[in-house]
C-alpha cells in the first residue's frame, strides 16, 4: 500500500512537496489553514467602483535561473511562456540611467550590460567588472560572517546605490549592512552564470495563485489526492509506527507552514515522542524556528490619473532611487502584465513604516521621481513576516526533524534566501528525502 503523507501548508513549498510526493506514488493529504492556496504568494480580490480586480498579496518577480520553479509549473500544466513575461535584466531609472543586460549568453550579457550602463563613469564600470571577476574566481564564496556591505566596502557609491543595493534588498529583503554576503553571492552566481537567460526577469502576467499553487491543487485533485482548505492543524502526535494529525493517522508528515506555526507543531509533537533524545532535538529545532527574525515587504497598488502616466510595454518596471521619504525600490506597470490599464505596483522591501505612512510617501515619491501627480491609492498590502532576516552566519533550521517528520519552506537550511525558488527547492528536497525514507 502506498504511504500516506500529510503536508501541512498549501503555499509554494507545500504544493511543491505535494506534487513531488504524488509523482513518487505517495498518497497525499494537504491541510491549508486559509481559504486559498499560495501562502504568502497568492491572489486577492479588490472591489473598486469599476468592479472587482485581481491583485496579489505582494508584487513578485522571478528570474530565469529559477529552474526548479519553472519545471514544476510546466509539470502541472502552467503555460510558462504565457504566464511569465521574460525580459533581459534591467535596473533602469526614469531618467534612462542604469544598467540593462542584452540577450546574450553569460558572461557576455553581464559584460555588455556593465560596459553599456548609462550614467556610469568608465572607472565605475571597470571596477564592477573587476569585482565580478574576483567573485567568480573565488567560486562566489566568502566568509560566512561577511555582510554584503563587507563584500562591497570599496565599491564606488553609485555602484552600491544603483546595482548592489537594489539587488540585495529585492533578493534578501534586508539592507546590505545586515544581509548575508554568502547567500547574496549564491544568488549572483545562479543569476549570472547558470546559463543563457538565467539573469532574465520573469514577470507574472496572471495572478500568483494560477501561476502555480492553485494550478497545482487542481492537478492533485484530478489525481484523487485529498486537499483541504480552511483546515488548520491543531494537534500533531507521534506514534510508534507513524504520526497522527488531528486524530488521523499518516505514515509521515511534512510541515510546510511559516516558521512560527511549524515551531508550534514541532514543539507539540516533541511531547509525544518516546525517544527522549529525539524529543530534545525536536524541541531544539522548534526553538530555532520560533527564534527567526523576520522583515516586512509592502506593495502599494495605485492607479494613475492620466493615460500618459504609463511605463513602456517593452520595460514595464523601473528601479526607483529610495531613501528617506522615498521608500519604494521598484514600480511595476500591471497594465502590461494582465491587469487594468493604469494600475501600478510600488514595492517597498525591508519595509519599516506604517501602512498610512508608506502609502503617503510612495505617492509623493511617484510625483517627484516620475511626475505622476494625482495618483489614487487602491490598496497597500504589508506582510510583516514576509521573509526571514537573511543575516550573516545565520543558522537556519534543518529539514529532518524526527523519523517520518520533515519541514520545508523558504526559511529552512538551504542556499537561497526567502524567494519563491527557495520555497520550491525546499519542498521538492524534503519530499524526495521523505519519500526515500518511507520507501526504506
Amino acid at each position: 500500500m502506498s504511504a500516506r503523507v500529510a503536508v501541512v501548508g498549501g503555499g509554494w513549498a507545500g504544493m511543491a512537496a505535494a506534487v513531488t510526493l504524488a509523482k513518487a506514488g505517495r498518497k497525499v493529504t494537504v491541510h491549508e489553514a486559509a481559504r486559498h492556496w499560495g501562502g504568502r504568494a497568492r491572489a486577492l480580490q479588490l472591489d473598486t467602483p469599476e468592479g472587482p480586480i485581481t491583485l496579489d498579496n505582494g508584487q513578485h518577480i522571478l528570474i530565469g535561473a529559477y529552474t526548479d520553479s519553472l519545471a514544476l509549473m510546466r509539470s502541472v500544466g502552467v503555460d510558462v511562456e504565457r504566464a511569465l513575461l521574460r525580459l533581459p535584466m534591467a535596473l533602469r531609472h526614469a531618467d534612462g540611467t542604469g544598467l540593462a543586460f542584452p540577450d546574450l549568453a553569460p558572461p557576455f550579457d553581464a559584460l555588455a550590460g556593465i560596459l553599456g550602463a548609462r550614467g556610469w563613469r568608465w572607472r565605475e564600470r571597470l571596477v564592477l567588472l573587476a569585482w565580478a571577476t574576483r567573485w567568480r574566481l573565488r567560486g562566489f564564496r566568502c566568509d560566512a560572517q561577511a555582510s554584503v556591505a563587507d563584500l562591497c566596502a570599496s565599491l564606488p557609491p553609485r555602484l552600491m546605490a544603483e546595482f548592489i543595493e537594489p539587488l540585495c534588498v529585492s533578493a534578501l529583503n534586508t539592507p546590505p549592512e545586515q544581509s548575508s554576503g554568502a547567500v547574496f553571492l549564491r544568488v549572483l552566481r545562479d543569476a549570472l552564470f547558470s546559463g543563457r537567460g538565467g539573469s532574465n526577469f520573469l514577470l507574472p502576467t496572471c495572478d500568483l495563485g494560477r501561476l502555480f499553487p492553485a494550478t497545482a491543487a487542481a492537478w492533485l485533485q484530478a489525481r484523487a489526492h485529498d486537499l483541504r482548505l480552511g483546515s488548520r492543524v491543531a494537534q500533531l502526535q507521534a506514534q510508534p509506527d507513524g504520526w497522527v494529525v488531528d486524530g488521523e493517522r499518516f505514515d509521515a508528515v511534512l510541515l510546510a507552514t511559516p516558521s512560527a506555526e511549524a515551531a508550534r507543531l514541532a514543539g507539540q509533537a516533541a511531547d509525544t515522542l518516546a525517544d527522549m533524545q529525539c524529543a530534545a532535538a525536536l524541541r531544539q529545532w522548534s526553538a530555532g524556528a520560533a527564534g527567526l527574525a523576520h522583515t516586512a515587504i509592502a506593495t502599494v497598488y495605485a492607479r494613475t490619473a492620466e493615460p500618459a502616466q504609463r511605463l513602456a510595454p517593452a520595460l514595464p518596471l523601473l528601479a526607483l532611487r529610495s531613501g528617506p521619504g522615498a521608500p519604494a525600490q521598484f514600480v511595476f506597470d500591471r497594465g502590461h502584465l494582465g491587469g487594468p490599464a493604469g494600475l501600478m505596483a510600488f514595492v517597498v522591501s525591508a519595509s519599516a513604516q506604517s501602512r498610512a505612512d508608506t502609502e503617503t510617501q510612495v505617492l509623493a515619491q511617484a510625483a517627484r521621481a516620475l511626475g505622476w501627480h494625482g495618483m489614487q491609492a487602491l490598496a497597500t498590502v504589508i506582510d510583516k513576516r514576509a521573509t526571514f532576516a537573511c543575516t550573516p552566519g545565520l543558522q537556519r533550521p534543518g529539514q529532518a526533524l524526527a523519523p517520518g517528520l520533515w519541514a520545508c519552506g523558504d526559511y529552512v537550511d538551504g542556499p537561497y534566501p526567502a524567494t519563491l525558488e527557495g520555497a520550491v527547492k525546499s519542498g521538492m528536497a524534503a519530499a524526495r528525502a521523505l519519500g526515500a525514507a518511507t520507501t526504506a
